[in-house]
């Protein structure tokens, strides 16, 4: 298994070298190598699952010299949190690559070769075990979404683009600085340099100095969560963006901002992490979130919107979940980041769908829909329960673990996550009854089912969304150490003072990987 995370991280570019190679006239041979190499893509991270042991920390680590003047290393390696994300990538990658072969019929070879680019800048991300290859990784994202927003979306996608790029930018300039401050002062009590997130754990830090950096890591990751009220981006480029582009900004690019809580805010800034004020903060703009989220998806007209809302409020239960700084809620919070790439991805797969067919993503265009597209309403309302958090569905164990780490903490946080549910069924049902009940408007009556390249698409998601639902104690495993080590950074002695068993102390010793 050596190089196996290189090999994954890497074979998106290899795919696009070998796109380069294929002429821009040949339109199919484009679109069938790209989607072979996203699937190869996948392919490759397979053995990452079967090889993973949940009793050890990081996995598959590889570390070579890159900048040692600077002390940066390329520096590599995957836990159980890590494991998910790139799966999660993985998957996700290559079916919103699928899922382009009729939306997108100018500038091909350019539209694929963002993508390739774009799966290695969001697999970097999760895997980065170096502060500045981290932040190399994170900042190559950028570039080609905001490409794929602007060339390929809606008519409104230089706006949405331009309006995407300055507040991630900005976010990303005051994460930096925040980096920064971590490696000078790594520099003056250990008198070396370093971007590695091992010794920047060693660090004794100020309170004072934990806040100021909690905040400017906060910034970076909290606009690209969204939280409220940063969130503003996000339906305009959600509405812009081409199907894909929207499955892939929703399922994986989004959980870059709840993967930097997770991996830098609260294991580096435990002080700042538990500070009453902050974790005060945090959770009102988490509930917030979610109510303000699920509200705003009521009152959208325009299907894709209403989608892109809803994102802002389940993301408002990630943070929520990562807040709570309780097992319940941080393991809740990450499986349900999984949930929300699953289910939000079927639901932007779904609008895709339609407006393929009809090129209107007005709610009132449509209505009736069950009797043309049979199949079509039944993935539908599949991934509609699914992220209403329905049993036996996904959704469901996210959210009760969520609202479980949340009710340990305040009854009030887990209140207003129940209202935000509570709202999230009613714009989903309506949603569906809107379009898919009701008499058959003359437009859509001879509008085609769904074809087979349209299942192939779905049918990952539809298998994943049972799995979890219905047999999700693996992922809890997988996540056990990871989120042990999270809690105990953040509350030292948590398990042995709640009477738990750590998670911790059953396997080999955490210096040990693969």
């Amino acid at each position: 298994m050596d190089h196996i995370l290189s090999i994954v991280l890497f074979m998106p570019l290899v795919g696009l070298l070998g796109l380069l190679f294929i002429p821009s006239s040949n339109a199919r041979a484009v679109k069938l190598w790209a989607n072979i190499a996203a699937f190869i893509g996948f392919l490759v991270s397979l053995p990452l699952v079967f090889n993973f042991d949940s009793g050890k920390d990081y996995q598959f680590v590889e570390k070579a010299a890159w900048i040692p003047t600077i002390g940066a290393n390329y520096h590599i390696g995957i836990d159980g949190l890590g494991l998910l994300l790139v799966m999660l990538t993985t998957v996700v990658g290559f079916i919103a690559i699928l899922s382009s072969w009729n939306a997108v019929n100018i500038r091909l070879k350019e539209y694929y070769a963002y993508f390739l680019i774009l799966q290695t800048g969001m697999l970097g991300v999760f895997m980065s075990l170096d502060f500045l290859l981290f932040f190399v990784f994170w900042e190559t994202v950028l570039v080609p979404m905001y490409l794929i927003i602007g060339i390929w979306g809606g008519q409104r996608r230089v706006y949405a683009a331009i309006k995407f790029m300055i507040y991630t930018l900005i976010g990303s300039v005051l994460m930096l600085l925040g980096i920064l401050t971590l490696y000078f002062e790594h520099s003056k009590q250990f008198h070396t340099f370093s971007f590695d997130v091992a010794d920047l754990m060693r660090l004794q830090l100020s309170s004072g100095l934990q806040w100021w950096v909690f905040w400017a890591f906060f910034l970076g990751f909290a606009v690209k969560v969204p939280m409220w009220p940063f969130h503003t981006w996000l339906p305009d480029a959600h509405t812009e963006a081409p199907t894909a582009g929207s499955v892939i900004l929703a399922s994986v690019l989004l959980k870059m901002g709840t993967y930097g809580f997770l991996r830098f805010s609260l294991p580096l800034l435990p002080d700042a992490a538990k500070n009453h004020t902050i974790v005060n903060v945090m959770a009102v703009l988490s509930m917030i979130g979610i109510v303000y989220g699920a509200l705003a998806s009521l009152m959208q007209k325009d299907w894709k919107k209403l989608v892109a809302y809803s994102s802002v409020s389940h993301l408002g239960f990630c943070t929520l979940g990562i807040f709570a700084l309780n097992p319940a809620g941080i393991s809740g919070s990450i499986i349900q980041q999984i949930n929300h790439g699953i289910s939000t991805g079927m639901l932007f797969l779904i609008v895709g769908v339609v407006y393929e067919r009809r090129h209107t993503r007005e709610i009132s265009e449509y209505g009736g829909l069950l009797r043309v597209m049979p199949i079509f309403t039944l993935v539908f309302g599949i991934a509609m329960l699914s992220s209403m958090g329905m049993p036996p569905l996904n959704g469901f164990i996210g959210e009760i673990t969520i609202l479980s780490g949340a009710y340990q903490i305040s009854l009030p946080w887990a209140f207003w996550g129940a209202v935000g549910i509570a709202i999230g069924a009613a714009y989903l049902l309506w949603l569906f009854q809107r379009t898919m009940l009701g008499e058959v408007k003359e437009k859509n009556r001879k509008l085609m089912d769904l074809s087979w390249r349209e299942i192939a698409v779905f049918a990952p998601l539809v298998i994943w969304a049972f799995w979890i639902g219905l047999n999700p104690q693996p992922y809890f495993r997988v996540l056990d150490r990871s989120v042990a080590q999270i809690v105990e950074r953040v509350q030292p002695g948590y398990y042995a003072d709640h009477k738990l068993p750590n998670p911790l102390n059953a396997g080999v010793a955490s210096a040990e990987v693969r």
